[in-house]
């Protein structure tokens, strides 16, 4: 597709995709992510227990999946915009509220709305920024929308770290959370104004209606099952990785470093699956990134050094949100004309896989004392994606 060679729309374009990727940092890299390294705080603190947190983290991806699968489905009155600064704007107000210790049915609650509002957020804004750069055929900076997320995990953790010794409690650094989620938000617009969208349930499918759906064919099914283990396989390590650093003192300086060494990664990673898997293919790509963070997933419990969390934060960032981007490319490449079925069935997989990970780890931490065995599963978990989704390419 040609870019354009007008000036204007070219600053336009580039102001949208950089005003969708504060938007992506403030909801995913602190609203979504922030817990991560801020998780070992409240445990040291005893605001929160293992069990607890995992307990805590599931509510936040049940939230999510509720959201997405509503922001995808059950548009709400008003334009697509005004809805996305709404969610926007409470995934700043619920980090402030983090702050709050009342127990942990609070916490349960808070964290259940910051992944609804997250996940309206995400969905809205990823339609608004790519309608905007069609209309000026600058589709190839979408991908700088979705560096958001690497940002937001590096910043949160750079504020955690040079902040972490000097404030006293999780609670004020939920609110320097806060703080910085709000100082994004208020860009956002600036960045991204409002202009006259689409009405808000044009957002439910950019493919056509169709009067019937076609079954599902047996790659389709291997590629649902596979998104829903990577979702189990990523979260229990993107959940519990400060925790698992912060179990050993030599460590201990990896529960905010190893976050952001994650999402350092995840920035250059958004670019380079997407021309990969446009080489190689999709699926193929796929499984490849599966079988990479499987290997991450392992080395956090079984080389528990700084060099091998290290290397765990450089493949689980240099994979998670790449396999997000090209599984959702090859859902609806499978899918053809109408890809909601497939796209909408992919969402509710990862959502319970993502749902159902924290707590089981929180569980088989309280029967063994440490994260190994939770971890091997979920490496296993990946490999299964990986195998899975090369199955489709292996004659029968």
């Amino acid at each position: 597709m040609k870019t354009s060679t007008n000036p204007e729309k070219d600053s336009y374009a580039l102001r949208s995709a950089v005003g969708g990727c504060l938007a992506m940092a403030a909801i995913m890299g602190i609203g979504r992510f922030a817990y991560t390294p801020l998780l070992p705080f409240m445990l040291q603190e005893g605001v929160l227990n293992e069990v607890d947190a995992g307990f805590v983290a599931s509510s936040n991806y049940l939230g999510y999946l509720i959201g997405a699968l509503m922001a995808a489905r059950a548009p709400l009155p008003g334009s697509p915009y005004r809805i996305f600064m709404i969610a926007l704007i409470a995934s700043t107000v619920v980090t402030f509220l983090m702050a709050f210790n009342l127990g942990l049915y609070w916490y349960v609650i808070i964290r259940f709305l910051a992944g609804l509002a997250s996940a309206y957020a995400f969905v809205l804004v990823a339609n608004i920024v790519m309608q905007r750069l069609a209309e000026t055929r600058s589709l190839h900076l979408f991908p700088i929308h979705f560096t958001g997320v690497g940002i937001g995990i590096a910043g949160s953790s750079l504020m955690i770290e040079w902040l972490g010794a000097s404030l006293n409690t999780s609670a004020q650094l939920w609110i320097a959370g806060g703080v910085l989620s709000l100082l994004l938000t208020i860009c956002v617009p600036l960045l991204l104004p409002p202009k006259n969208e689409l009405p808000s349930k044009a957002v439910q499918t950019s493919a056509p209606p169709t009067t019937s759906t076609k079954p599902l064919n047996l790659s389709a099914w291997r590629l649902i099952i596979a998104y829903g283990c990577f979702g189990f396989g990523y979260v229990i390590t993107a959940t519990f990785f400060g925790a698992l650093a912060n179990s050993t003192p030599e460590l201990a300086p990896m529960k905010s470093l190893g976050w952001l060494l994650v999402g350092l990664a995840v920035i250059p990673s958004v670019f380079f699956w997407e021309k990969l898997a446009a080489r190689i293919g999709y699926g193929i790509a796929i499984a490849i990134a599966c079988t990479l963070e499987a290997m991450g997933v392992a080395l956090s419990v079984l080389v528990p050094t700084v060099a091998g969390l290290s290397m765990a934060s450089i493949l689980l960032g240099g994979t998670f949100v790449g396999i997000t981007s090209i599984g959702l490319i090859e859902a609806r490449r499978i899918a053809g004309s109408n890809p909601r079925q497939i796209v909408g069935l992919m969402t509710a997989a990862f959502g319970v896989g993502q749902m159902l990970g924290p707590s089981f780890a929180g569980y088989l931490y309280e029967l063994n004392g440490n994260f190994m065995l939770a971890s091997l599963v979920a490496a296993g978990m990946l490999i299964l994606a990986a195998l899975l989704t090369l199955k489709r390419f292996i004659p029968t």
